[in-house]
C-alpha cells in the first residue's frame, strides 16, 4: 500500500469525509484536513505533505492566493484544484500559479481518484527526473575535474618533453601535486650518491627551516619508499616526516627511472587539515612522480651528452684536418676551426644549424654531399679550392646524426705525383729511343751473316726482353693516366657484352694450358656507367691472372648478376691460390706474391693495381677470397645505371681486341 499524505483544503466537512472515505483511505493515502486558506497554508508549510486538493473558494484566503502564496516561498509539492464551474480564465490562472490538474465538483470518487493517482505518477518521475539530473550533474563536475586532472598531467609532461632545465619541472610538478592533492605541503626528495640519505630537490609552502633537512633512509616513511618501490600513506600519530616535523597526514609515492631503480620520493603532506589522502590521490601523484623520473632522467642524459659533446668538439677542434657534421637535412651541426679557415669562415653564427649550401659554395663538395644524401653511402673525391689548395674529401653518412666530411690536403702529395708522372714520361722516352735502335740492330743482324743456333737463341731472349721492357713501360705510363687523369669518359656500357667478347678473345690462350673457361651470360644485366675500354682491361686482366696461375687442366670461371642497384661480376678459378698474408697487399703496386708456386711465371705486379685503380674510378670495389692450393675468387662490384637505359651502341673495343691482362 501507498503512504503519500494528501492534504485536502475544503471547507464542506461532507466533502472531507466523502474523499477520506471513499478515495484516499481505501487506497491507502494518509488523509490530511484544513477547512480554510490560512490553515491550508499553515499545514502545508509544516506537514510538507505529497499531494494537496485545494478548493477554488475558501474563507479566509481563496485558493488562487494559497497558490500565489506558495509560489512565492518556492513550494514544489503538486496541486489538484477543484471548481464548481469550468472557467478557461480560472484554469489558465491556476496551473501559471503551479497547479498540476482540476476536478468539476460535484466529482465522482473514481474520478478523483484517477487525478490523484495521475498527478503523482508525474510527481514521481520529476523526481526522479531531478535525482537523475542532480546525479549527472555530479557525474559531469567530476568529469569536469578529471578533465582538468589530465589536462595539467599533459602539460607537465609537455614540459618534461620541451624544457631542458630541471628545476622548473622539478617546482611544478610539486605544485601540481599539492593542488590535486589538495594538500597544504609538497617535496620532492632524491637520494644521494651514498644511498643513504635523501635531501629536499624541490618544495612547496615548506617552512625555511625545513628546506635544508635531509631524511636518513632506514626508519623513515621516505626510506620505505625508497626500499620498497611502493607508496607509502601515513596519518595520525604514525605522519612523521622527520623529528620535530610532525604531520596529520602525508603520502609519499616512488620517483623510478629506467635501470636506476627507485631514485627519489614525491610526497605530500596535510599538518593542520585533518583531510586524508585518497586512491585517487595515490594514482595521480603516481603519474606526476613518473613524469619527474623522466625529467630526472632526461636531464642526467643531456649532461652526459653535452659533456660528450664538448668532448669531442674539443678533439675536433684540436684536429689538424677539416671535419664538419651535418644533419639529415644538410645543416651544419658541427665545423672545427681548420674547417673554418679552409673554407674562409670563421664566426659561429655564420654556418651552424645552417644548410651547408647557403655557406660552402664550391661545386665538387656540394655534388659530394648531395650523392652521399641520394644514396646514404660513403662518398669521397678530391675537391680543389680557391687557393689552390686540392683536398681528398670523404663523406661517411653516421646512424642518427647525418654526415661526416672529413677532408685531407693531397696538394703536397698532387705535386709529387706530377713530378712522377713528368719522370715517368720522361724515362719512358728516354728508354724508347735506345730500345728502337737496340731492336734496329737486333733485326740487321742476320742481314750481317749466317749465325749460329746459340747466337739466334742468344737474339731470341734479347728481343723478349726489350718486348717485356717495352710492356712494362706501356702499363706504367697506363697506371700512371689513370692516377693522374680526372676526365675519364663515361657513357653507359653494355657490360654483359664486355665480358663476353673478353672471355672469347681468351679462349684460346686457356685451350692452351687445357684449361675449361666457364662463362654462362644471364639473360639480362643492368647497364652501367662507365669506360668500356677501361672495363674491357679489368675483365682481361683477371682473366689472365686466373690463367696464368692455375696449372694445366684446371678450370676459370666467371659470373655476373644484378644485386640491390649493383652488378656483381665474379672471376674464379681452382688454381694455386694466394696465401692468407699477402691478400692484403696484392692490390699494391709492384706487389707480387713470392712462392715456389709463382717462380717463372712472368710479371710486373701492376695489374690489379691497374684493376683497382679502373674500379675506384667508376665508384666500384673489388676483394678476393683464396685458399693457398684451392684456387680464388676475384669480386668486383659496380653501381648499377638509376634507370633501366635502353640497349647500349655496341661499343668500340678494338684496342683491346687482343688480351692484354697483366699478372699480381
Amino acid at each position: 500500500m501507498t503512504q503519500e499524505r494528501i492534504l485536502v483544503i475544503e471547507d464542506s466537512f461532507e466533502t472531507q469525509q466523502l474523499l477520506a472515505e471513499l478515495v484516499l483511505q481505501p487506497n491507502g493515502y494518509t488523509h490530511l484536513m484544513a477547512m480554510d486558506g490560512e490553515e491550508g497554508l499553515r499545514m502545508t508549510l509544516e506537514e510538507s505533505p505529497d499531494l494537496i486538493v485545494l478548493d477554488m473558494l475558501l474563507p479566509k484566503m481563496n485558493g488562487l492566493d494559497v497558490l500565489k502564496a506558495l509560489k512565492q516561498q518556492d513550494v514544489d509539492i503538486p496541486v489538484i484544484f477543484t471548481t464548481v464551474r469550468e472557467s478557461v480564465e480560472l484554469v489558465v490562472q491556476a496551473f501559471r500559479l503551479g497547479a498540476s490538474d482540476y476536478v468539476i465538483k460535484p466529482f465522482d470518487p473514481q474520478e478523483m481518484l484517477e487525478a490523484i493517482q495521475r498527478v503523482l505518477s508525474a510527481s514521481t518521475s520529476r523526481e526522479e527526473r531531478d535525482q537523475e539530473v542532480r546525479q549527472m550533474a555530479d557525474i559531469n563536475q567530476q568529469l569536469r575535474r578529471q578533465l582538468q586532472e589530465l589536462n595539467i598531467l599533459y602539460t607537465i609532461g609537455r614540459s618534461v618533453a620541451s624544457l631542458r632545465d630541471l628545476d622548473p619541472i622539478l617546482n611544478r610538478v610539486v605544485e601540481v601535486a599539492v593542488y590535486l592533492a589538495g594538500a597544504e605541503e609538497g617535496l620532492l626528495l632524491l637520494l644521494d650518491e651514498s644511498g643513504s640519505e635523501l635531501y629536499l630537490r624541490a618544495t612547496k609552502d615548506v617552512d625555511q627551516e625545513a628546506q635544508t633537512m635531509r631524511v636518513p633512509v632506514e626508519d623513515t616513511p621516505a626510506g620505505r619508499v625508497i626500499q620498497t618501490g611502493r607508496p607509502v600513506f601515513l596519518t595520525g600519530d604514525r605522519a612523521k616526516v622527520v623529528t620535530g616535523y610532525l604531520t596529520k597526514a602525508l603520502l609519499y609515492v616512488p620517483l623510478r627511472a629506467p635501470d636506476q631503480g627507485t631514485i627519489g620520493v614525491l610526497g605530500v603532506i596535510n599538518r593542520e587539515s585533518d583531510r586524508t589522502f585518497t586512491e585517487r590521490d595515490i594514482f595521480l601523484l603516481s603519474a606526476l612522480a613518473d613524469y619527474a623520473a623522466v625529467a630526472i632522467e632526461n636531464a642526467r642524459l643531456f649532461k652526459a651528452v653535452k659533456a660528450e659533446q664538448r668532448k669531442l668538439e674539443a678533439i675536433l677542434q684540436e684536429a689538424q684536418v677539416p671535419i664538419i657534421v651535418v644533419d639529415d637535412n644538410l645543416r651544419i651541426l658541427l665545423c672545427n676551426d681548420t674547417a673554418c679557415r679552409v673554407l674562409s669562415f670563421s664566426h659561429r653564427d655564420q654556418w651552424f644549424q645552417q644548410t651547408i649550401g647557403n655557406v660552402i659554395s664550391n661545386p665538387t663538395l656540394l655534388s659530394l654531399l648531395v650523392e652521399a644524401s641520394d644514396t646514404h653511402r660513403a662518398t669521397w673525391g678530391e675537391v680543389p679550392i680557391e687557393d689552390g689548395q686540392t683536398f681528398n674529401v670523404r663523406i661517411s653518412p653516421v646512424s642518427g646524426v647525418g654526415y661526416v666530411l672529413m677532408m685531407h690536403d693531397v696538394t703536397y702529395l698532387k705535386e709529387l705525383n706530377r713530378v712522377k708522372s713528368e719522370f715517368i714520361t720522361s724515362i719512358s722516352h728516354d728508354l724508347r729511343t735506345p730500345l728502337t735502335s737496340i731492336q734496329g740492330y737486333i733485326e740487321l743482324l742476320p742481314r750481317a751473316g749466317s749465325l749460329t743456333a746459340q747466337q739466334q737463341e742468344f737474339i731470341l731472349r734479347a728481343r723478349h726482353s726489350m718486348e717485356s721492357i717495352a710492356h712494362l713501360l706501356n702499363t706504367l705510363l697506363d697506371m700512371d693516366r689513370l692516377e693522374t687523369s680526372d676526365d675519364m669518359e663515361i657513357e653507359p656500357c653494355n657490360l654483359l657484352k664486355i665480358i663476353t667478347t673478353s672471355v672469347e678473345a681468351y679462349i684460346p690462350i686457356a685451350a692452351e694450358k687445357h684449361h675449361e673457361l666457364r662463362w654462362e651470360p644471364p639473360d639480362r644485366l643492368s647497364v652501367v656507367p662507365g669506360n668500356p675500354y677501361r672495363l674491357r682491361q679489368v675483365i682481361d686482366h683477371l682473366l689472365n691472372n686466373a690463367i696464368k696461375f692455375t696449372p694445366p687442366e684446371g678450370w676459370i670461371s666467371v659470373s655476373a648478376r644484378d644485386d640491390d642497384g649493383h652488378v656483381v661480376v665474379q672471376v674464379a678459378d681452382n688454381g694455386i691460390g694466394i696465401p692468407t698474408a699477402a691478400q692484403p697487399y696484392i692490390f699494391d703496386k709492384f706487389y707480387r706474391v713470392e712462392s715456389s708456386e709463382t717462380i717463372g711465371i712472368p710479371g710486373s705486379g701492376l695489374g690489379l693495381a691497374i684493376v683497382k685503380a679502373i674500379l675506384d674510378k667508376h665508384k666500384g670495389r673489388i676483394w678476393v677470397e683464396s685458399h693457398p692450393g684451392m684456387g680464388s675468387v676475384f669480386t668486383f662490384v659496380l653501381p648499377a645505371m638509376k634507370a633501366r637505359s635502353p640497349e647500349p651502341q655496341e661499343q668500340t673495343l678494338s684496342p683491346l681486341s687482343q688480351p692484354t691482362g697483366e699478372d699480381i
